[in-house]
């Protein structure tokens, strides 16, 4: 049985629609067991567990051998960094008496140490937390999600324009979420020796102006792009809705992606899914 964080999600989701597919026994975690209907009409068992109470996700976790593990991404709204780092405690602690026999945790390129730089930090200590513990621990730091334009659709409907933080003609690593979640459930049910991190990324690495074509082509009408200068980066996460924290985090964490040139692997585990196939997909669904 393969218990799995995050399956309501995208790539929580994706990595057990991956094991299914495979003829493997699921759990899915989640808060609302209501909202997780669909999975039992996929053959997937469903159980209640909040990572902010630490004994029913022990419990979940009892139930199977091996689990997937995702920290839960915090409301932008309130302070990022310390709900998350505080989950990410939680999570660690779960693992302590689950009796599992192996871990699989999604983590992030780039992940390093430092002070109120999102995720960075945030799944630098999941990372550092699960080599401290006994169980064995493969992790997959993932590229730039390619879901992360998934919000900006109708911006780009009403104005023709794809408003962006990294420069227009930087290629940076990204994947589908399906790419992940394939990564995910292959390291799964792969050895107990396959530990420690993987990178993952898609086919290729894509610039924001390669993202605008993208959308242009889905959409059938230009689409330019529209740099935000570094100077208002937390401005206009703040125009968001993103507490003063968040903002910060955020702002900060782009920063160190984009000086660092982001965590690049030699050797990255590669997904199928391309830029184009992933933007064209999303528009249709959005036009259904």
């Amino acid at each position: 049985m393969y218990v799995i964080m995050g399956g309501t999600g995208h790539v929580g989701s994706a990595t057990a629609d991956a094991l299914l597919a495979r003829g493997q026994a699921v759990t899915i975690v989640t808060r609302s067991a209501a909202r997780a209907a669909k999975w039992r009409d996929k053959g997937a068992a469903v159980v209640e567990a909040d990572v902010e109470d630490v004994a029913s996700l022990r419990a979940a976790f009892q139930r199977g051998r091996r689990a997937f593990l995702l920290n839960p991404p915090a409301d932008t709204s309130k302070d990022t960094d310390a709900i998350e780092r505080h989950t990410v405690a939680n999570i660690l602690a779960a693992l302590q008496g689950s009796g599992l026999e192996k871990v699989v945790a999604e983590s992030t390129g780039g992940a390093r140490p430092g002070e109120r730089i999102g995720d960075l930090s945030v799944l630098w200590e999941l990372e550092e937390g699960l080599r401290r513990q006994p169980i064995p621990a493969a992790i997959n730091r993932a590229a730039y999600y390619m879901s992360n334009w998934d919000w900006l659709l109708d911006t780009i409907r009403s104005t023709g324009k794809l408003p962006t933080m990294f420069p227009a003609d930087l290629p940076i690593p990204m994947v589908a979420p399906r790419d992940l979640g394939e990564a995910a459930a292959a390291r799964l049910m792969s050895p107990l020796d396959d530990v420690g991190v993987r990178h993952v990324e898609g086919p290729r690495r894509y610039s924001s102006e390669e993202v605008a074509m993208a959308f242009s082509q889905a959409l059938r009408r230009p689409v330019q792009v529209e740099v935000v200068p570094r100077e208002k980066w937390k401005e206009t996460f703040v125009g968001l809705g993103f507490s003063d924290a968040a903002a910060d985090s955020y702002a900060r964490m782009t920063a160190v992606s984009l000086d660092s040139r982001f965590d690049l692997s030699a050797e990255p585990m590669r997904g199928g899914t391309g830029l184009e196939e992933y933007i064209e997909r999303l528009v249709a669904e959005g036009d259904a």
